[in-house]
């Protein structure tokens, strides 16, 4: 009978099993969705640690899914995972950073595309990158400044950015790009 039931649960869309999970709060659901994406979350995990503290991040974020995901609605589960599991190693790393006063450079052209940190890079410490970034996130207009700030910040889609701001959802993802583009550009020429 379990062979069955785990047969229908991998044939199981992602929105299938997190509708799932909302619902009955099983936890089979959300391992069966989480169990997908181990490696893509491992992967990510492998750019920030080394093997074993990464073995170790799989395991936090999986307990992190279990409150956020019925928080948040997830739109395409693949994406936010990529991003949150991201979010939870640069967390870490600054944590990390003050209690041992670890030092982590960050390459700043890759703000917010890939946000890689970059341990032999140009010598810009994580806290400085994050200071530099509140700056500039300070500098963007409002409408571009708060869908930033709610979608990479806070985590929503952006149907909940639209539902939040009462912004148009195009109008959103053209804040958010804008955004973005005028981030990476204000910490450049900081940099320069």
């Amino acid at each position: 009978m379990s062979f069955i039931r785990e047969n229908i649960m991998q044939e199981a869309s992602d929105a299938d099993l997190i509708q799932q999970y909302k619902s009955t709060g099983k936890l089979d659901f959300l391992a069966a969705l989480y169990q997908r994406y181990m490696p893509l979350v491992y992967g990510v995990c492998l750019k920030y640690f080394d093997e074993e503290a990464s073995k170790d991040a799989v395991m936090q974020i999986f307990e992190e899914l279990i409150t956020k995901l019925q928080q948040h609605d997830v739109q395409n589960f693949k994406s936010w995972l990529h991003v949150l599991s991201r979010n939870h190693c640069l967390m870490k790393l600054r944590a990390m950073k003050h209690k041992e006063g670890l030092q982590i450079s960050i390459d700043e052209s890759s703000l917010m595309e890939n946000e890689e940190i970059n341990h032999h890079g140009n010598g810009i410490d994580l806290e400085d990158h994050l200071q530099q970034l509140e700056k500039c996130l300070e500098t963007l207009p409002e409408e571009q400044k708060r869908s930033v700030d709610l979608f990479y910040l806070k985590e929503k889609s952006y149907r909940e950015v639209s539902a939040l701001t009462g912004y148009d959802m195009n109008k959103v993802k053209s804040y958010i790009q804008n955004g973005k583009r005028n981030l990476k550009i204000c910490i450049e020429q900081q940099n320069a």
